[in-house]
């Protein structure tokens, strides 16, 4: 199988996922390690329900999608009752038989020597593909990345459901040829109390190497498109609105910082409901901010929408906020705290437990707030909005911690001792 064979230098690696698509977390960290490892020279390949990448490098199961309509029923059957009834058992098996033919195919169509499962093997939004995974990584003991963003016992949802012995077996397995990493400490900790499974942290990376180009003439214009006046503070939230960011502390900020100043909220809500969205919605009405949101105009790359307007990517809105917002109760790591400091941008965060554990000790200055907005949280922010030269110093202090620590270059370094788990000193001395 896989495992006993090498060829030099070149490994076809072959990334798993619900889909690789649009401007999520996960999908944004699957294209950083394909472009570390395809730098290397290896090929990269892709098996979801949903990808936006070249055809001849895709393989595209409807079935791997949470959003599939069969698998979101298995999904509401798993997750509203304690007793499961024979359909759901049927139903899962089922779909665990299609999907592991469809790893089959896809490993033996593109020749795969490595599995990365991007988060497939961790949260049980597909069921039946964590089980199809993990049946397929036992028969064929092929090398596998387990790559876990969010486990399940970190979201109160999935804690009532009739499917504990899936669970146990899934997320993650235990097999002898996996390879197990984490995005923070936590995790990892967790991760060994409960299973006594030993990971790697590899933490979400931006590409630190290469600073961010000046705006363009097509990005020139940002401010214009949602109305917020030269003069007018643009405050970015740019998160999904879902409860755990936090949203309301931005709107009670911006609130009480008492200036001309716009919110802009840049994604929709994606998979858990509408109705946080429509609080928030409220919330801004009620105190008097103006909010926008802009989910219509925001993609993962540049287009037009179908009214006409501009569609921007979130990299074009950056440069123009004055200030990011994150006040996140929960996050796995934090994408938007990385861009933020990427982009040379004064940063809220709430102290969540990643940040304080294991960001905030590299020596990041931001805005800190304790899980609600004081008179000291807003005075910081004033401050920093008017003092331009202390700004600049502490984003540049900060852009040089964020290429110290997670710079592709760590990434590169810990994908190859990775790597080299699984091709021994050999693939040392082919690099």
């Amino acid at each position: 199988m896989a495992q006993t064979r090498t060829r030099g230098l070149t490994k076809n690696i072959g990334f798993i996922s619900f889909r690789i698509s649009g401007t999520d977390g996960v999908s944004l960290e699957t294209m950083k390690w394909a472009e570390v490892l395809e730098k290397h020279g290896h090929r990269c390949f892709f098996m979801a329900g949903e990808l936006d990448l070249p055809e001849e490098r895709s393989h595209v199961v409807p079935e791997a999608h949470f959003t599939h309509p069969e698998i979101k029923h298995l999904y509401r059957l798993a997750f509203s009752q304690t007793s499961r009834p024979r359909e759901l058992t049927a139903g899962l098996h089922k779909y665990r038989e299609l999907i592991k033919g469809q790893l089959y195919q896809f490993v033996k169509r593109f020749d795969i020597d490595v599995l990365i499962a991007q988060n497939v093997l961790t949260i049980p939004l597909n069921i039946s593909l964590g089980m199809a995974l993990t049946e397929f990584i036992a028969e064929t003991e092929i090398f596998t990345i387990a790559h876990h963003h969010d486990f399940f016992w970190e979201r109160k949802r999935f804690l009532r459901n009739c499917v504990w012995d899936y669970f146990n077996a899934c997320y993650p397995p235990h097999l002898n040829s996996v390879q197990h990493v984490v995005i923070n400490s936590s995790a990892q900790n967790q991760l060994a109390l409960r299973t006594g499974i030993a990971a790697t942290i590899i933490p979400n990376v931006m590409k630190f190497e290469s600073p961010p180009a000046p705006v363009d003439e097509y990005a020139s214009d940002v401010r214009k498109a949602m109305g917020i006046d030269e003069n007018e503070y643009m405050i970015l939230q740019p998160t999904r609105v879902v409860q755990r960011k936090g949203i309301e502390h931005a709107i009670e900020l911006v609130r009480r910082l008492d200036k001309n100043a716009t919110l802009v909220i840049t994604h929709a809500s994606g998979d858990e409901g509408y109705e946080y969205e429509q609080r928030i919605r409220e919330y801004a009405q009620l105190l008097d901010v103006h909010a926008l949101f802009i989910q219509d105009i925001i993609g993962d790359r540049r287009g037009t929408t179908q009214d006409g307007r501009k569609i921007y990517s979130l990299q074009d809105i950056y440069p123009h906020a004055d200030l990011i917002t994150y006040p996140s109760l929960q996050e796995g790591f934090g994408n938007a705290f990385l861009e933020a400091i990427y982009f040379k941008k004064p940063i809220l965060i709430n102290n969540y437990s990643i940040y304080f554990y294991d960001i905030k000790p590299k020596g990041f200055e931001v805005i800190e707030m304790n899980d609600y907005i004081t008179a000291e949280t807003v005075e910081n922010a004033r401050r920093i909005l008017s003092d331009k030269d202390g700004t600049k110093k502490m984003v540049e202090k900060n852009y040089a911690l964020g290429l110290k620590h997670y710079s592709y270059t760590v990434l590169e370094q810990r994908i190859n001792n990775l790597m080299c788990e699984f091709f021994g000193r050999d693939y040392l001395y082919e690099k």
